[in-house]
């Protein structure tokens, strides 16, 4: 069984260390390498679709990458609890035609003594927006790590 740092129970510090991981790793786009901080068994529910394993977790996330092109995530801690953490969001992407989308989301993580996840429910709403309104572009600089993206 591998490893995950930071460990549950979490703190403020450790809670935003496991947020900006996730976002440094799924701002990759690397299916393999987003997979690893889940659970063998993990179990998602991304808006309405149903994931269970790493196997089905590298699937989804091949097939969202290659429909959300240029994807760009931030990930915001909101709130934290023993092995829970609680996360708000906001990512672009443009689709096959050229319209670029924001998508706002909450997340709740579920994690075990390993550091795992071991389940992510995802909800996601989508916004049409032209390309002079996007604010992010590709992965946090690390002079803006622990900043909050505004609501709009």
């Amino acid at each position: 069984m591998s490893t995950r740092p930071p460990l549950p129970p979490f703190t403020r510090e450790s809670a935003a260390q496991k947020v900006q991981a996730a976002e440094d790793a799924w701002n990759t786009r690397d299916p393999h390498k987003v997979a690893l901080a889940y659970s063998e068994d993990s179990v998602w529910r991304n808006r309405g679709t149903f994931v269970t394993g790493r196997a089905e977790i590298v699937a989804f996330l091949t097939a969202k990458w290659e429909r959300e092109l240029e994807y760009a995530l931030r990930k915001d801690l909101w709130a934290f609890d023993g092995n829970r953490i609680a996360v708000r969001f906001q990512y672009e992407c443009r689709d096959a035609d050229g319209q670029w989308w924001r998508s706002y989301g909450n997340e709740l993580w579920e994690f075990d003594a390993s550091g795992l996840m071991t389940r992510r429910e995802a909800s996601i709403n989508d916004v049409a927006i032209e390309d002079s309104a996007r604010r992010i572009h590709g992965p946090r600089p690390a002079a803006e790590r622990g900043w909050s993206f505004p609501v709009q």
